[in-house]
């Protein structure tokens, strides 16, 4: 059976739509199997306040429509033709950074969540609970928000990054996550409720480790492992 095409802009129209309707999330769906994308369609349209203005079925044209409509919201599938979906999430956002994204995926596992938050998405929904939680995820994300399947969310909160860095415990994780959110010394023995003196020999023990002597470079570090979100 033939796959349907991905949406091409009306006779008579430029290929992309520059205007944006006030009030309403304009989104792109980016799927390789043309059924998902018209249900997909389907549960957007029947909610107020959504507009498909495209879909793709790989991820260059995805790439290529979200350039040319630069929709508030780009619904992203990790597994299509042309290239890594993850891989391409910095570099749809570095292209569009007013288009957020949603990542809508068959993968369960903490790890790809992880991955496509630290890369730039600000939603992850499995397809499984795409109906009741799709909605959700594309308003949070086109305000700015992030969304996360509550389920995968709470394994994620509970398994902790594989392969911590450098040697460093996870107390230590923890508390140059902190110091890299900007807490002082003393926030940090509050939050963790450690003692100020206990924090500030992690602190030696962390940058001991890392051979790094100043703040700022603990907290390019932290960036750089995406141990922080930004």
């Amino acid at each position: 059976m033939t796959d349907t095409p991905e949406t091409d802009p009306p006779n008579g129209t430029s290929e992309f739509q520059d205007t944006f309707s006030g009030g309403t999330i304009r989104v792109v769906i980016a799927d390789d199997h043309a059924v998902v994308r018209r249900g997909l369609r389907q549960v957007l349209e029947a909610e107020k306040g959504f507009e498909v203005v495209a879909e793709a079925g790989d991820l260059e044209t995805a790439r290529r429509y979200t350039r040319g409509h630069r929709p508030d919201v780009l619904v992203l599938d990790l597994n299509m033709p042309g290239g890594s979906s993850l891989e391409g999430i910095p570099e749809i956002r570095a292209e569009c950074p007013e288009t957020q994204i949603v990542v809508l995926t068959m993968q369960n596992e903490p790890a790809y969540a992880r991955h496509a938050l630290g890369a730039g998405a600000l939603g992850y929904v499995l397809k499984e609970s795409a109906e009741s939680e799709l909605v959700e995820a594309i308003r949070r994300a086109a305000a700015g928000d992030t969304y996360l399947n509550p389920r995968l969310g709470a394994r994620v909160a509970a398994e902790p990054p594989p392969g911590l860095p450098d040697g460093l415990s996870e107390r230590e994780v923890e508390v140059l996550r902190m110091i890299a959110l900007g807490h002082t010394n003393a926030e940090i023995a509050d939050q963790l409720y450690l003692s100020v003196r206990t924090v500030e020999t992690h602190r030696a023990h962390i940058q001991q480790k890392l051979r790094l002597g100043s703040r700022s470079e603990l907290v390019r570090y932290a960036l750089d492992h995406r141990l922080v979100d930004v």
